[in-house]
């Protein structure tokens, strides 16, 4: 998927060690984007160990983002630092009032001059790099019962642009996740006039609009074509074509049979078939259809020339994967696309662990959500005692916020339960990395037909 210079600034790579923050609004706080990266990382890139933080707060605009730089962000000791900001910041309402132009012209000022405090900090934290990602957009064209807000975009477009202009300025990294997601959203459009990426309030993405989020961080680090493995095997000559990003080691090769042991230096990426999180519809494998995922970033390659006619039986450890006739394996099979491999077996118990540690790491942001949305700014902000206890009690009653996240906050305010949180992300991290390292499997391709 072609993309230009103005919608991605390339950035480098995650390395080993790395400790990466996303600070943003709801759709950090509660989203995928992030823990799909790292599953990323953590399948591709087994030795490669990072660790990634989610410092999203719905709700947040570039001013609330500013004033938890110190406690929520520089806190956590980052190299890489990702923020994205601008759905909330551009408005909602506004743009059904008869001076909206007026009003959203404001808001776009007042989030530039608090993004200009931001930049100050980020430029003296010199200990990490920095990348700037506009918001996913607000689908003001989709065929859909919400809301429209007329111009929203327009105006979040507006705060784009001085956010790319700061990264390029800076030599910080960019993704234009806006113009990128558009696009998507309006050729889908032209065949499905009720299609988006932004789920069906049109400001938060459904899983399926987190993959695509993920897949252009992935493509601003330049890690396109980067394969799982690719393996090559001439049968009429009986030998190896080539052995990309694997091992392959006693390959013999009879008239019906060819079997050899391979050995990936990466895991296939297990994409989830199951919706996941409050309000979601639609799955991540959803994105499939509408970005190359596979192709770019999920590509476990066999390819085997020179079979003769025939349909064929591909086995690992025993296991029947599946049948293929000579002339697909000419052309090359992804086993990525195979759920039933060891691999893919091994890598979705590592989606499950991940999925358990974003659980966790949600319930935390809701406790957060509580200290810097609501009692922050009645100077009650870490206090967690009887008096902040009280006014949450009191404003659950008429706020629904609050009501939402009362519970994580009542449990979370205990400092053990927090610190029992934290050990238990650390203790699926720890249990993701000890099994996620690729082991050798028999691999048997038996002509049947």
């Amino acid at each position: 998927m072609q993309v230009n210079a103005q919608e991605i600034r390339l950035f480098q790579p995650f390395k080993k060690g790395d400790r990466i923050v996303f600070e943003g609004n709801s759709i950090t706080h509660g989203g995928h984007y992030h823990s799909y990266v790292w599953l990323y990382y953590m399948t591709h890139f087994p030795d490669r160990r990072i660790q990634i933080f989610n410092c999203g707060i719905g709700g947040d605009v570039a001013g609330d983002m500013y004033k938890r730089l110190s406690t929520d962000v520089f806190a956590k000791k980052p190299t890489v630092i990702f923020l994205t900001f601008g759905m909330n910041d551009a408005g909602y309402y506004e743009f059904l009032k008869p001076n909206a132009a007026e009003l959203a012209a404001k808001n776009v000022t007042k989030s530039y001059n608090s993004y200009k405090e931001i930049e100050g900090r980020l430029k003296a934290y010199t200990q990490a790099k920095k990348v700037i990602m506009s918001s996913s957009p607000f689908d003001e064209t989709a065929k859909l019962k919400s809301t429209v807000f007329p111009g929203k975009n327009e105006a979040m477009l507006r705060i784009d642009s001085f956010q790319e202009a700061s990264a390029k300025k800076n030599g910080w990294g960019f993704i234009d996740l806006n113009r990128l997601m558009t696009a998507i959203n309006e050729r889908e459009q032209k065949t499905d006039s009720s299609f988006t990426l932004e789920g069906q309030g049109r400001i938060h993405p459904d899983d399926d609009g987190h993959l695509v989020m993920a897949y252009f961080i992935l493509k601003a680090q330049g890690l396109v074509d980067k394969d799982v493995a690719d393996i090559g095997i001439d049968a009429k000559n009986k030998k190896m074509d080539q052995s990309v990003n694997c091992h392959i080691s006693q390959l013999t090769i009879s008239p019906r049979v060819i079997r050899f042991n391979y050995l990936a230096n990466s895991l296939p990426y297990p994409v989830d078939t199951m919706v996941r999180g409050w309000g979601e519809v639609k799955p991540e494998s959803a994105a499939l259809s509408v970005i190359p995922f596979m192709k770019e970033f999920d590509n476990e390659k066999l390819t085997v020339k020179g079979l003769p006619e025939g349909k064929y039986l591909l086995k690992m450890d025993g296991e029947k994967i599946g049948e293929w006739p000579a002339q697909a394996l000419e052309e090359g099979i992804n086993l990525a696309k195979q759920t039933k491999t060891p691999e893919y077996q091994q890598a979705l118990a590592i989606m499950e662990l991940n999925e358990e540690r974003w659980e966790i790491e949600k319930r935390l942001r809701d406790y957060l959500w509580m200290e810097y949305s609501f009692l922050q700014d009645k100077g009650l902000l870490f206090k967690d005692n009887r008096a902040a206890i009280d006014s949450v009690i009191s404003a659950s009653k008429t706020n629904i916020f609050v009501r939402g996240n009362m519970g994580a906050y009542f449990a979370g305010h205990y400092k053990n339960v927090r610190q029992t949180w934290e050990n238990e992300m650390n203790l699926l991290v720890n249990k993701i990395y000890a099994i996620n390292k690729p082991i050798t499997h028999l691999v048997e391709l038996e002509r049947i037909q």
